[in-house]
């Protein structure tokens, strides 16, 4: 029988993006795993290659600088068509790699074992890879230990999707959050896709907490959350930063739209009732930060916005403040 999906490359791709583990930053669980490779196996080069559409983006890679390539020319987009490891003894005998621009030119890839990196639904959305820049064998021991690293990748991402999740409000956690922002902020730079950033706090939070006991607060919480989980886009995203205070990441939104945005949440937030004995009303503050130029990573954007936020909350509370960036003037919006 065929195997459907190993052609289903719509499928393969919305698996793959389902991990959120594109343009990320490198992870320690990753780097000691592609470290392994290169030192059981003996070979210079070693990488974990996530195969989206139209590139090859390694999550770690051990001996070449590259973070990505085009996709027609990745070993790996041969690897992830079949079930079984892919082995390449000599690139420079082989009619598919022979003319590569990866083997005539850097990293001069002269052999090549890889092993599909297949989800649990059964999509193979990347490989482990061990690369070497002399034709050589690699033998049934290697292939199995690769293998067997090559589950552990898969597993990595699994726990790391389970990591992302907030237990209590089931918002992003803060790394998951911060690892979002760092997707915008890639976009922006390749391609001046705008995004803003929306950081809010409940105000008066402790007060709750003092006046009607933790599990109100809790409420509180797991209610706002809620609301947000169910109104923003689903391109947008929702994270709890700390405490009660939380970010919305608005992609493709300018300032304008955002501000608009901001205050409707807040409005909206004021109206919600949230138990029955007492009825608990809440209002937020909100800093609201585009980005810009002027931001060059997702602490530096945290931070305009956490600046705003703070305007926010010392003006009265219950109100939204634009961030001060150094190219555009500094406003306030009520």
């Amino acid at each position: 029988m065929a195997d459907v999906k190993l052609n289903d490359e719509e499928g393969r791709v919305a698996a793959l993006h389902r991990y959120h583990i594109l343009d990320t930053r490198e992870e320690e669980a990753f780097e000691n795993i592609t470290q392994l490779v290169q030192s059981i196996l003996r070979v210079p080069i070693s990488a974990v290659s996530l195969v989206d559409r139209d590139r090859q983006w390694f999550k770690s890679r051990q001996g070449i600088d590259a973070r990505e390539t085009s996709r027609d020319v990745a070993f790996c987009n041969y690897t992830i068509r079949q079930r079984e490891p892919m082995i390449v003894s000599n690139a420079n005998e082989d009619a598919r790699f022979q003319n590569n621009p990866l083997v005539t030119g850097m990293p001069h890839i002269a052999s090549y074992a890889g092993v599909p990196l297949e989800t649990p639904d059964g999509y193979q959305i990347g490989s482990l890879c061990a690369i070497d820049t002399v034709p050589r064998e690699f033998d049934a021991q290697q292939i199995d230990i690769l293998r067997k690293l090559g589950k552990l990748v898969v597993e990595q991402m699994e726990l790391r999707q389970i990591a992302e999740r907030d237990h209590l409000t089931g918002a992003l956690t803060r790394r998951a959050f911060l690892t979002e922002m760092d997707k915008e902020i890639t976009r922006f730079q390749r391609y001046e896709r705008p995004a803003t950033l929306l950081m809010l706090d409940v105000d008066h939070f402790k007060a709750i907490n003092d006046g009607y006991g933790h599990p109100a607060g809790d409420r509180v919480l797991t209610t706002v959350s809620k609301y947000f989980l169910g109104t923003v886009r689903t391109t947008d995203c929702f994270g709890r930063l700390g405490g009660e205070e939380f970010g919305v990441l608005l992609p493709d939104t300018d300032g304008e739209a955002a501000i608009a945005a901001a205050n409707r949440f807040r409005e909206e937030l004021a109206l919600l009732e949230i138990g029955d004995d007492p009825i608990i009303r809440v209002t937020a503050s909100f800093g609201i930060a585009p980005l810009s130029t002027d931001v060059g990573i997702c602490e530096q954007w945290l931070a305009e916005a956490d600046i705003a936020l703070y305007r926010a909350k010392r003006s009265g509370r219950n109100r939204c403040c634009l961030a001060e960036m150094k190219s555009a003037k500094r406003s306030q919006l009520a």
